[in-house]
């Protein structure tokens, strides 16, 4: 696990967020509202989030009818140790022909040599154009899949997924999906304790995976149409007792094909595949924050034996329980 504490001396983990023209205003603010909520159990703040321009300070156009005003220039690439890139709909040469300006080519090689990057739907294609995405995985907004393949053929550009973390090299979605990349790396860098309660305080769901479809029949239930809202909540107040599909259903008063047919319309997973998904993520929270054995947390997650919750978190993560449990404290204490 890639660990990224504070500074040396103390100093907040720092996140540049660099302005193109044409951004998008709502992914602009992401980084700024999901790590500038992020603070250890002092209160005090664990990333320090600016935003600066390819150009010296000054306005930098959006895809809306204002422009905002940039008071940093390119120099502060220099001093990331983060930078995050949201998406444009201006790259102009990047988009057409996969190749950087000039100006956006000089301020990229500012960056750091081992500087997390990160970037946020069509901020993809930077990271391409610049090369950091040669051989790796990434994710893109759907729309844009075949068009990103074809013009980075050296990508696996993957049209499903929400993000791809491939350690120091992040990529999402459009919109949303930037928010659950930004969560995902506070929860990587900190823990699930700290990623929740920015969650909280943000009002969005603390945890969606990276790998979880784009692809959601209908995100917002149709008005004065039964949902699945108050099966999951039921479910995640009992993630440690058996839930059988039809208890989930028999709280929304339906049959269990239609609350099948329900959940996977407004969740993009099946119940079984959800529950499992949450009960990996209580497990996780337990092995970060407790000092429980692992045959405990089992039970206390729904899973019932330690070789039930070691395979799936195999499976989910990559690494059996003593070892995300060593590697996360590890991490937390460097």
């Amino acid at each position: 696990m890639n660990q990224r504490p504070g500074r040396a001396g103390g100093a907040p983990h720092r996140v540049v967020v660099l302005a193109l023209d044409g951004l998008l205003p709502f992914e602009l603010g992401i980084p700024q509202r999901i790590f500038g909520r992020a603070v250890d159990p002092e209160r005090g703040a664990l990333y320090e989030v600016v935003t600066c321009s390819v150009r010296p300070p000054g306005p930098v156009r959006t895809d809306a009818d204002f422009s905002i005003l940039v008071e940093k220039g390119p120099e502060t690439l220099a001093t990331a140790d983060t930078v995050v890139i949201p998406a444009s709909y201006e790259l102009g040469p990047v988009f057409e022909e996969g190749v950087l300006t000039p100006e956006l080519a000089a301020a990229l090689a500012l960056v750091r040599p081992g500087t997390r990057m990160v970037a946020i739907c069509t901020g993809g294609y930077v990271l391409a154009a610049a090369g950091y995405l040669d051989g790796r995985p990434a994710a893109a907004h759907w729309a844009s899949a075949e068009h990103f393949q074809r013009r980075f053929p050296a990508v696996e550009v993957d049209p499903e997924v929400l993000f791809i973390d491939d350690g120091d090299v992040l990529t999402s979605a459009g919109v949303a999906a930037g928010i659950d990349l930004c969560l995902h790396i506070v929860r990587r860098d900190h823990g699930s304790a700290v990623a929740n309660d920015v969650a909280r305080r943000t009002v969005v769901p603390p945890h969606r995976p990276g790998g979880q479809s784009q692809f959601i029949e209908r995100p917002v239930p149709e008005p004065q149409l039964a949902t699945t809202t108050g099966a999951r909540a039921w479910a995640l107040g009992r993630l440690h007792e058996p839930i059988q599909l039809r208890d989930l259903a028999e709280r929304e008063a339906m049959s269990v094909r239609t609350f099948t047919r329900r959940f996977r319309e407004e969740v993009g997973l099946s119940p079984g595949q959800w529950l499992t998904q949450q009960r990996v993520e209580h497990a996780r929270h337990l092995l970060e924050s407790t000092d429980l054995s692992v045959e405990a947390i089992a039970r206390a997650a729904g899973f019932n034996t330690a070789t039930s919750l070691r395979q799936h978190l195999q499976a989910a993560l990559g690494v059996p329980p003593t070892a995300y449990r060593r590697a996360f404290r590890a991490g937390v204490g460097s």
